[in-house]
């Protein structure tokens, strides 16, 4: 199979009043400078919400996002951030508030991974896995909490269809993501009170930069994983915006504690 030149970012390209569902909302997307986060990004923006566009190192990716969101008629701001330095979530919620005076909506998107067998896997490596993927999500959910508004609001955590499935050379990204998952479930009881609904969304095979720096794309995985999956093609960052729309509107007010796998039905 061909490589691809590159992610069709323009399929997640805001379109303007298209979409009102989340008006009025505003948004953090953490790690939305590229991939399925940026997708995430203009696809809230179409729906109507003003968001804030994190990332950790690429700023010139994470304003391409703003402008393009902004082209479009709808309001954003990039935010730099690491989610698994505290002070760092204390800026990114602050600056939100400055530049909006309300928050409703945080998508913890942001997070690494690394393939490779599990007597190569240093310590170094696992810690910087549990710090972004883990430890990042439960700081920003501690400092979220600060800021949602007396109405509640909504949390997304981005989780992967490898929480579910055995997939040599990924176990300590397969365990975080797991873990994300116990989160999830645990905070939807514990905030629901609040009025405050927390969801994993899963995705499986979508193409990002991230798979494209890998190899995947172009590769006899890429080729074999496509034969595994029903609708016969890799994700799009679009495919999961979409169904994170939902889980942030109104649509989904009696929605929480939930895992939704999106993956074409791909499932091992």
């Amino acid at each position: 199979m061909a490589s691809r030149p590159g992610i069709r970012h323009g399929d997640a390209a805001p379109r303007r009043n298209a979409d009102a569902r989340l008006a009025g909302k505003v948004a953090l997307v953490t790690g939305a400078s590229k991939g399925i986060g940026a997708g995430i990004a203009r696809e809230f923006a179409a729906a109507g919400a003003s968001v804030v566009v994190n990332y950790a190192s690429s700023p010139a990716d994470a304003e391409r996002v703003v402008r393009d969101i902004q082209d479009r008629g709808a309001s954003a701001i990039a935010a730099q951030g690491d989610v698994s330095v505290p002070a760092d979530v204390e800026r990114l919620f602050a600056k939100t508030m400055d530049a909006y005076g309300r928050f409703d909506i945080l998508v913890n998107n942001a997070g690494v991974y690394y393939p490779q067998p599990l007597e190569s896997v240093t310590q170094q490596e696992i810690d910087r896995q549990l710090s972004v993927n883990l430890t990042g999500p439960i700081r920003t959910i501690q400092e979220a909490l600060k800021h949602f508004g007396p109405d509640g609001g909504s949390i997304i955590n981005i989780g992967s269809l490898d929480s579910a499935r055995a997939v040599p050379g990924m176990a300590v990204y397969a365990a975080t993501k797991g873990a994300i998952d116990a989160l999830t479930r645990v905070l939807a009881a514990e905030l629901g009170p609040r009025g405050i609904r927390v969801n994993t969304l899963a995705p499986g095979g979508v193409e990002t930069e991230g798979i494209h720096a890998v190899g995947f794309i172009g590769s006899d995985a890429e080729t074999g994983m496509i034969d595994r999956t029903p609708l016969g093609r890799i994700g799009q960052p679009r495919d999961l915006a979409q169904v994170a729309v939902f889980f942030a509107s109104d649509e989904a007010a009696w929605v929480t504690g939930e895992r939704l796998t999106a993956s074409g039905g791909l499932r091992t």
